[in-house]
C-alpha cells in the first residue's frame, strides 16, 4: 500500500507540474486560491450559503498531511493580513477547513462583510509565499 501511495504522489505531483523537492512550507510562485462562489458584490438573502473554494497549482490536504506543494483552505471573515510564519487563529472570523474541504456551508449575521482565502500548511500556518485569495466582498441580508 505504501508503493502505491508513492508512486500516486509522483503522479499528482508531475501531472500539477510542481517540483517533488519542495520544503512542506512553501508554495510555488503560480498557486492560487480563488473563490468560485460567491463573487464580489453577491447579496446573500438569509445569512446562510455555500462557499465554494479553488485552488491551481497546489493540492488539498487534510490538516497534519506532510507534503509539498499541499495544504487546506481557510476562510478570514472581515480580517486583516496574517503576520507570516504564525498559525492562522481559529475563531469567527477565522475558519479553518482541515478536512480538506473545498465547500463549507457558512453563515453570517446581516451586513457588508469581506472574505478571503488563505491555505495552510500540516499546522495551520500559511505558505512561503502566502497563497491568498483576492479579497472579497458580500452584502448579508
Amino acid at each position: 500500500m505504501q508503493k502505491f501511495a508513492i508512486v500516486a504522489f509522483v503522479a499528482i505531483s508531475w501531472l500539477l507540474n510542481v517540483p517533488l523537492a519542495a520544503a512542506p512550507n512553501t508554495a510555488p510562485d503560480n498557486a492560487q486560491v480563488y473563490f468560485i462562489w460567491p463573487t464580489d458584490g453577491t447579496v446573500i438573502h438569509g445569512g446562510k450559503f455555500w462557499v465554494r473554494m479553488g485552488l491551481r497549482n497546489m493540492g488539498v490536504a487534510p490538516k497534519g498531511v506532510d507534503l509539498p506543494n499541499v495544504g487546506h483552505h481557510h476562510l478570514i471573515v472581515d480580517g486583516g493580513p496574517l503576520p507570516a510564519g504564525e498559525p492562522i487563529p481559529s475563531d469567527r472570523n477565522h475558519l479553518h477547513f482541515g478536512a480538506g474541504e473545498t465547500e463549507a456551508r457558512v453563515e453570517l449575521p446581516p451586513g457588508k462583510h469581506t472574505l478571503q482565502l488563505v491555505l495552510g500548511d500540516k499546522d495551520h500556518v500559511p505558505h512561503e509565499p502566502q497563497v491568498v485569495s483576492k479579497k472579497i466582498t458580500v452584502i448579508v441580508r
